[in-house]
């Protein structure tokens, strides 16, 4: 069965581009017949303010997205991923490291060229074993090119060791990567296509790759364009991004479709939120937004 799904991480409300991800994945699983499940990826305590995850999970509901199932939390998920690394450890594919991301810029490493970071030097692949009660743990790559061919933005490649090296699967903290826990969680909830923004393109070789070791099956991939505010930076918290206003969701959703190139009219925003997504889910073509990475919007 087709399974979609949607993964917030709970660092504020949910803002414009938000909701497009959001709609996406929901409208494509509605067109399949399938599932959409809704997972909050909450992996990093210090950055959650309280009470987030219950207004991101409101924001949903009152533009219509219901979701099928129970909700899922990463947090409450660290078995697996830890099972994961313990598999990963026994076919020699991880080790710790204690390496600060100072020192590792004092060893000279440079920038990757697909802005995933530091290209790691590989400082303690070949370190004897550390005395540290709390190492991270970086995962292995070889010099090989990881493919894919993204639903839309089409065949992409990139190779692991030129764009970061050995990354971090689990942190000296002892937080989970985000690489590693979502990889885990897609293949443990059976997602088969992944709809996200494109600003997650290039993280995902390493969910392959890290699929590939695990022996998990690699979903499909489909990364829509980004939204951008009129100064073209993606529309964030950091850069001041404002929340949904649910008070408004017909609006929101159909500035939402036109971004996803729907064929909406003016008269649709007075519609009642359920026939908008009635709507919606029988218009709604994917391929209308193939090959745009980015949009400015006023929002």
């Amino acid at each position: 069965m087709y399974t979609g799904r949607f993964a917030p991480s709970p660092t504020g409300p949910l803002h414009f581009g938000s909701l497009v991800t959001a709609l996406a994945s929901f409208l494509r699983a509605r067109q399949k017949k399938g599932r959409w499940l809704v997972r909050i990826e909450d992996l990093d305590p210090p950055r959650e303010p309280r009470g987030a995850t219950e207004i991101i999970l409101g924001s949903l509901i009152a533009h219509g997205l219901d979701w099928d199932g129970d909700l899922s939390f990463q947090s409450k998920r660290g078995s697996h991923y830890q099972q994961a690394i313990e598999q990963l450890r026994l076919d020699g594919l991880v080790y710790p490291c204690t390496c600060s991301r100072k020192q590792i810029k004092d060893a000279g490493a440079k920038e990757g060229k697909d802005g995933l970071g530091l290209i790691y030097p590989g400082t303690c692949r070949h370190a004897p074993p550390t005395q540290s009660d709390s190492p991270g743990i970086r995962m292995r790559v070889n010099d090989e090119v990881i493919r894919f061919d993204d639903l839309l933005q089409g065949p992409r490649e990139q190779n692991l060791s030129k764009a970061s090296g050995d990354f971090l699967i689990r942190r000296r903290d002892g937080l989970f990567g985000y690489a590693l826990a979502v990889t885990v969680d897609d293949a443990l909830q059976g997602i088969t296509e992944v709809i996200r923004g494109a600003d997650l393109l290039t993280e995902t070789p390493r969910h392959i790759y890290l699929s590939q070791k695990l022996g998990f099956t690699i979903p499909e991939y489909a990364h829509v364009g980004v939204a951008l505010n009129p100064a073209g930076q993606k529309l964030s918290k950091q850069h001041g991004a404002k929340a949904l206003d649910d008070s408004r969701p017909a609006q929101n959703l159909v500035a939402a479709l036109r971004f996803l190139r729907l064929p909406v009219e003016n008269e649709m925003s007075r519609m009642p939120v359920s026939e908008i997504i009635d709507w919606a889910i029988t218009n709604f073509s994917l391929d209308a937004t193939k090959g745009i990475e980015s949009q400015r919007v006023n929002f």
